[in-house]
């Protein structure tokens, strides 16, 4: 009698082991769990933590609510202007209804990714070149714009969408850096334009200044000689100007002039 009430218990122990182990669930902090009876969704979101279900009847979905990275792939198009370009881009979307995510779409994942493929042909046939390689901030919100309002019927929101490389056929690329390398010319160009102008000003400036001073001329030839003198031992041979000569000559002192010789004086008369 002890030992079938002992073998009662321990099959008693046993089956409800095995029976909480085939009822006991585990929900993550990041998810939420959808419960389905015999196919009916049941009302109510399981919360994180431990739960039971029916092991036969009840069939328990866990839906990831943290942000999901959805790379992209790169779509070919012709923009605007008809310029073919090749642009790929970056989604990051959450889930926000579990029942939604897995009752409205088979696949919600999937789902966003065509939404964006599509969305990003769409995109880039509207724009043109210049907007995708400068105002890509207006892109992004219309890219956003374009996939969140389909993604809120599945239970997902769309947080944000980037762009991310833009490539360009190589004929482009060139004709762009001719069409650079040609503007740096000619900025280049206006800038040496206006120094010239400026330095002409100065130089006419310094000019009147020294017509005034013959001296400064003179001074300023005296130091040209001696910085060309300075940077190699070379023998400068240069004509003695005749300014410096008319500058000593008006320096120095003037000396008077010799009175005239005195005509002799008549005789006496006798």
């Amino acid at each position: 009698m002890v030992e079938e009430l002992l073998t009662a218990g321990i099959a008693a122990a046993t089956g409800a082991a095995v029976y909480l182990g085939a009822a006991a669930r585990v929900v993550k902090q990041y998810e939420r769990g959808i419960v389905f009876r015999f196919g009916r969704l049941r009302e109510g979101v399981r919360p994180p933590g431990f739960t039971m279900i029916l092991p036969v009847a009840d069939r328990l979905h866990k839906v990831n609510l943290q942000i999901v990275t959805l790379p992209v792939p790169a779509q070919e198009g012709i923009t605007r202007d008809n310029v073919t370009v090749r642009v790929d881009a970056v989604v990051y979307f959450k889930v926000v209804d579990p029942a939604s995510a897995i009752i409205a779409v088979e696949d919600y994942r999937f789902a966003v990714s065509q939404m964006a493929q599509t969305s990003l042909r769409s995109i880039i046939g509207k724009s043109d070149l210049d907007d995708l390689l400068s105002n890509r901030e207006k892109l992004n919100q219309g890219l956003e714009l374009m996939i969140d309002s389909p993604a809120m019927g599945w239970g997902v929101q769309i947080d944000r969408v980037e762009i991310k490389d833009v490539s360009l056929p190589e004929t482009m690329k060139r004709s762009m850096a001719r069409q650079a390398e040609a503007d740096r010319e000619r900025r280049a160009r206006v800038i040496n334009a206006d120094a010239e102008l400026q330095a002409s000003h100065k130089l006419a400036e310094a000019a009147a200044v020294m017509s005034d001073q013959p001296a400064a001329l003179q001074l300023r030839l005296l130091q040209t000689v001696i910085a060309v003198a300075a940077e190699k031992n070379s023998t400068l041979v240069l004509p003695f100007p005749v300014e410096l000569l008319r500058f000593l000559e008006r320096a120095a002192p003037v000396a008077p002039a010799p009175e005239p010789p005195r005509p002799p004086a008549d005789p006496p008369p006798a």
